[in-house]
């Protein structure tokens, strides 16, 4: 090219290859660069790693083995061993071999092996070998066993063996506490303080075997002289005693793991015989007995309480003393008194126990003391549950017996069928006696909300215990709900509160929940019969309403009311003898009315639940209705019409698309119910809405997408009218179908709208289809078979020559078309 050319004759010339094909080369190529330098980089990061792996690395220094016994564990094994080998030596001598010699020689040969096995710790201990010490005492000790059965065998065969074991135990506890005396560690705790190695000077075995031996004597004494189940018991708790003495007074850990052991294990034998024998007293005087046994646990577990320094100890056993104790009195009164007085005999004796609290006594033990009362009063409120619960949910089973007919009285209407448990007659008594215990303790205590809110839930527990205990007049029963359904709600509604919205505080939040589950019992209840249905829920529609309007109960108290007055209007239509389609237009007039109440309510707490309600019983109606579909429809478009005005206020502006949707379905139940087939006919009045709706939106919002705006309500009518004209035979429907898509893809090439355009001209192409489909067929069938691959090789040969420029069109058709909204 000459360098003369002008710069217009440049600019006016074209370039080839055009820029735009010029730069997506240039970045292709950059793209193969940047794969290629990757590739390099990748490889030259495996060179560098092979050849670091290559090079030898340093040793490293060997890691010596630990052993896996310290030194003193393999010789207290190994001393073990050999002290268990030499007294099952020792035992087969005594037993097997015992006939080969005289009487002179066994008891030389026993007391020599005794006595050197007893004496040898004296210059091991000297020397410092303790273990050894300790494993050769312990086979002395095991050899004096061997002793007093040998004496048994020779000297004493005559006597008894229980006895003879008892003595024998006896003994040898005194003779093992002696021998650790002088020669075990000491049992005081300053001993230990002023000289640490006498610790590891002195025996330790002796004592804790001295101390089980001691275990043994008095029951084996009480076994031989068969006593009685009182006595033995009695054994079992004195030994319980003594090791609880014990194990408050020993500060050597060995001597107290044992005294433990033994004082919670004979403890735990006593008290449970004690507690049997208490529970299975035929009369006083045995009651009088096992309660003299209960009350010596109990005084071992106070004082034990008392005593001991650790706070959860003493707290368990005051916890245990207390029930003790509760336990033996209650007996005793069990005994005299009719079986319906057991529980709040019981319950008496740990109210009392709780008088307790106040003496000078320990924290622990004081709190331990309380603990037991509560779990005392708990154990009587649970004999309470079966009533309780039969009393609230038993009206449920009328709602299959719906106005079956009146009831014997206030019991038969919560039972019907079901038993009533025995000895309910004391029920309301243990209610209201734990109730104010709990009103009494907590007027002062720093849990003196949760006190007051469980006094409240027993009282009324105990009222509404109290017509069915008493078997009241059905009538009399359902007046005793209602006065506490309005007992509920004052106290909800007037108690004093801190908090500053009412509901948010414990005491009128708890007052709201039991007036509405007693009401619904009630208005179960009521099922019974017609008169008392109808009484009961215009009775509460009313009481509730009043509690909403007159107290700061309206979130609780105004749904409630309009859920009471769904319900009368169902009764009332019933009543009337009415279908429940026809009822259905009565049960409207309560989501008018709550439309009312929240539009009057604007931004009350009350406003939400009161929505809700009425959504609820829209809902209802919707379904008493499904069954007639001329009403269904009268009653889809009364619950637009209220969907419509909820829409008004400037809040619930959303609620417009509901009232839409429902007054469409209403158009259709009643398109239906006249069997109409044609689907422009249910479609046609949502396209036109919405595309009203859309045009809106893309005058307010210019960014908006003609896809949002205009394709749903497009695609609602060509959808189902495209498949209705593919099988529509005649030409009245795919003509006017084709001409709606004509004016819809005119219209959104006219306005550069995608929707429209795409939409209306892919329904008409169809149509177009369609429509020439039985000609185009009647071609291919006139055709010779090889025309059709003739013409499809041809059109790929054309494809082919022209693949560079057909792309380029492609391109500029693909950005005149991402021009478009």
């Amino acid at each position: 090219m000459s360098y003369d050319v002008t710069p217009a004759t440049l600019r006016g010339m074209t370039h080839f290859p055009s820029p735009a094909e010029e730069l997506r080369v240039l970045d292709s190529e950059l793209r193969h660069l940047d794969a290629r330098r990757a590739f390099l980089l990748a490889r030259r990061a495996w060179l560098v790693n092979a050849l670091y792996a290559q090079s030898p690395a340093p040793a490293a220094p060997p890691v010596p083995q630990r052993p896996e016994a310290t030194a003193s564990r393999v010789q207290n094994v190994l001393l073990v061993l050999g002290g268990i080998l030499l007294a099952v030596a020792a035992i087969a001598f005594t037993l097997v071999s015992w006939g080969h010699l005289g009487i002179a020689g066994r008891a030389l040969v026993l007391g020599a092996v005794t006595v050197a096995a007893l004496g040898a710790p004296v210059p091991l201990l000297r020397r410092g070998l303790r273990s050894t010490a300790e494993s050769v005492a312990g086979l002395g000790l095991a050899l004096t066993v061997l002793d007093a059965y040998a004496l048994h065998e020779v000297v004493f065969t005559g006597a008894d063996g229980t006895g003879y074991a008892a003595t024998a135990s006896a003994v040898l506890a005194v003779v093992w506490a002696a021998y650790g005396l002088v020669l075990g560690a000491p049992t005081h705790r300053a001993a230990v303080d002023t000289d640490p190695e006498i610790t590891r000077a002195r025996l330790r075995l002796p004592l804790p075997l001295a101390l089980v031996a001691a275990q043994l004597p008095l029951l084996l004494w009480s076994f031989a002289m068969d006593a009685s189940v009182e006595t033995i018991t009695a054994v079992l708790l004195v030994t319980a005693a003594a090791d609880t003495s014990v194990a408050l007074r020993v500060s050597l850990r060995p001597v107290r793991i044992v005294a433990v052991v033994g004082a919670f294990g004979w403890g735990a034998w006593g008290v449970s015989a004690a507690g049997w024998l208490s529970w299975a007293a035929d009369g006083p005087s045995a009651a009088a007995r096992a309660a003299a046994l209960l009350a010596l646990a109990a005084a071992i577990a106070l004082t034990a309480a008392w005593l001991t320094p650790k706070p959860a100890l003493a707290l368990g056993t005051a916890l245990t003393g207390g029930l003790l104790t509760v336990a033996g009195l209650g007996g005793i009164a069990r005994s005299v008194l009719p079986d319906v007085w057991t529980v709040p005999a019981y319950l008496l004796c740990g109210i009392a126990l709780s008088a307790a609290v106040r003496a000078r006594a320990p924290e622990p033990v004081r709190r331990g003391l309380a603990h037991a009362s509560a779990a005392v009063q708990v154990l009587a409120l649970a004999t309470t549950l079966p009533v309780l619960l039969i009393s609230l949910l038993g009206p449920a089973g009328w709602i299959e017996r719906a106005w079956s007919g009146t009831p014997a009285d206030a019991r038969a209407a919560v039972t019907l069928d079901a038993p009533w448990p025995p000895h309910t007659e004391t029920v309301p008594l243990v209610l209201f006696l734990v109730a104010g215990v709990l009103a009494y303790t907590g007027r002062a205590a720093s849990w003196r909300s949760p006190a007051l809110v469980g006094a409240s839930v027993l009282v009324w527990a105990t009222a509404l215990v109290l017509p069915a205990v008493l078997e009241l007049p059905y009538t009399a029963g359902l007046v005793v709900r209602g006065l506490v359904v309005v007992a509920a709600l004052g106290f909800a509604g007037f108690v004093r509160s801190p908090a500053p919205k009412r509901l948010q505080a414990p005491l009128p939040l708890t007052g709201a929940l039991l007036a509405l589950v007693t009401s619904l019992s009630l208005a179960l209840g009521s099922l019974a019969t017609e008169p008392a249905t109808l009484t009961v829920l215009a009775a509460s529609t009313v009481l509730f309403a009043g509690a909403a309007w007159r107290t700061d109960l309206g979130p609780v108290a105004a749904p409630a009311s309009l859920a009471y007055a769904t319900a009368l209007t169902c009764a009332i239509g019933a009543s009337a003898g009415w279908e429940p389609h026809q009822t259905a237009l009565l049960v409207l007039t309560v989501p008018a009315t709550a439309a009312l109440l929240a539009a009057r309510l604007g931004d009350s707490p009350s406003t939400i639940p009161v929505e809700a309600t009425g959504a609820a019983a829209s809902v209802l109606a919707i379904a008493l209705s499904a069954t007639h579909p001329p009403v269904l429809a009268l009653t889809l478009a009364l619950c637009a019409v209220v969907a419509t005005g909820v829409a008004i206020r400037p809040d619930r502006r959303h609620v417009g698309y509901g009232a839409a949707a429902l007054f469409v379905l209403a158009s259709w139940v009643r398109l239906a119910a006249w069997e109409i087939g044609s689907p422009e006919a249910y479609t046609l009045p949502v396209t036109v809405p919405a595309l009203i709706v859309g045009h809106l939106r893309r005058r307010r919002d210019l960014t908006a997408s003609s896809w949002t705006a205009y394709g749903p309500g497009l695609a609602v009518t060509l959808g189902p009218g495209l498949v209705a004209a593919w099988g529509d035979a005649h030409w009245l429907r795919p003509l006017l179908l084709g001409a709606a898509a004509l004016v819809i893809t005119l219209a959104g090439a006219r306005h550069r709208l995608q929707a429209p355009l795409i939409l209306g001209g892919a329904a008409l192409v169809l149509v177009a289809v369609h429509e020439l489909a039985p000609y185009i067929a009647q071609v291919v069938d006139a055709l010779p078979r090889w025309v059709p691959p003739a013409l499809a090789g041809l059109a790929l040969l054309v494809a082919g020559a022209t693949y560079e420029q057909r792309l380029r069109d492609a391109r500029r058709v693909r950005e005149a078309f991402g021009r478009l909204t």
